[in-house]
């Protein structure tokens, strides 16, 4: 992690991390780092693709629990068939947001289909507040509209507003996500509420992010502040942006496996209770095994936060 002077972005750089267990695929994380745990309450970034699935096998992530959060699932390429304990089965595809809430316990599992040739995309948590993370599971799905931007390219807002459009799909905190475009040498400037801090995720090709150049699987961060935002796209190919932001989050968490709460002993809980087959329900139709939860370490989890 960099931090750059006089205002400029901080830059989390990305790590490859593999996952879905013994059918584990490679994606990279810029969220969270030992120095950064969240984004407002954007807790979890990865970001995976292209990749030929006729070479890597592309995505089997069998039936897995989560607590304490939303999943947001977002492509540039490819498509994936959601199965989750809710009872949904749904499609995931470019341009596509699928949300899920976990709160007090779901599971679900992701699978690229057949059709897909080249997977592509983005997966990414949000931390649920104190008052609502024991909500009930839930699922949304929304296919938004580009809307064009100040100086050339578009957005697809698909949480929160920018640009003059405003997502439908609920959020207990208040978020920001979008995927942008600039064209070759474009630049932008966004409004954005002051109240928010903000990260930049680079999809493809090279940014000023407030003046901070950003490369290719770079994440750019800036805190609250900001009514605007500029970026300029620096090289001479399109580039494709995902913009999340929201104000900071205020709580310490627990983040280990795929769960989310505020104590380790409650991990350890959701743990034994995924281990047992209760409270996270059953995914139906999923060809196969469900995860094994991994061991828990011997150390006791600690929560986390950032305290700037």
């Amino acid at each position: 992690m960099s931090t750059t002077e006089n205002g400029a972005a901080e830059v989390l750089p990305p790590r490859d991390v593999p996952l879905g267990g013994p059918r584990a695929m490679t994606v990279r994380r810029t969220l969270p780092q030992r120095g950064r745990t969240l984004i407002g309450a954007w807790c979890f970034v990865d970001h995976y693709g292209p990749d030929d699935v006729a070479t890597t096998g592309g995505m089997d992530v069998a039936p897995h629990p989560h607590i304490g959060l939303q999943t947001v699932s977002w492509l540039f390429s490819g498509e994936i068939e959601h199965r989750d304990s809710l009872g949904v089965h749904a499609f995931v595809r470019p341009g596509e947001l699928n949300l899920m809430t976990a709160g007090h316990g779901i599971a679900h599992s992701e699978t690229s289909t057949a059709a897909t040739t080249v997977l592509h995309g983005v997966q990414l948590w949000v931390a649920l507040p104190d008052a609502h993370r024991h909500t009930a599971r839930d699922f949304h799905h929304h296919v938004p509209a580009p809307v064009p931007l100040p100086g050339g390219g578009e957005a697809r807002v698909f949480l929160g507003t920018l640009a003059g459009d405003t997502s439908p799909v609920p959020t207990f905190t208040p978020l920001l996500g979008a995927e942008l475009t600039l064209p070759a040498g474009a630049t932008t400037t966004l409004d954005v509420d002051p109240t928010f801090e903000h990260g930049l995720l680079v999809d493809q090709g090279d940014v000023h992010f407030a003046g901070t150049p950003l490369h290719p699987a770079d994440l750019g961060h800036l805190p609250p502040g900001r009514t605007t935002l500029t970026l300029t796209n620096t090289s001479p190919t399109p580039a494709r942006l995902i913009l999340l932001g929201g104000p900071p989050f205020g709580e310490d968490i627990v983040m280990w496996w795929n769960f989310i709460g505020r104590t380790g002993e409650e991990i350890v809980r959701a743990r034994l209770d995924w281990e047992k087959g209760a409270r996270f329900g059953e995914v139906q139709g999923y060809p196969g095994d469900r995860l094994p939860a991994p061991e828990l370490p011997n150390v006791t989890l600690k929560a986390r936060g950032n305290h700037d």
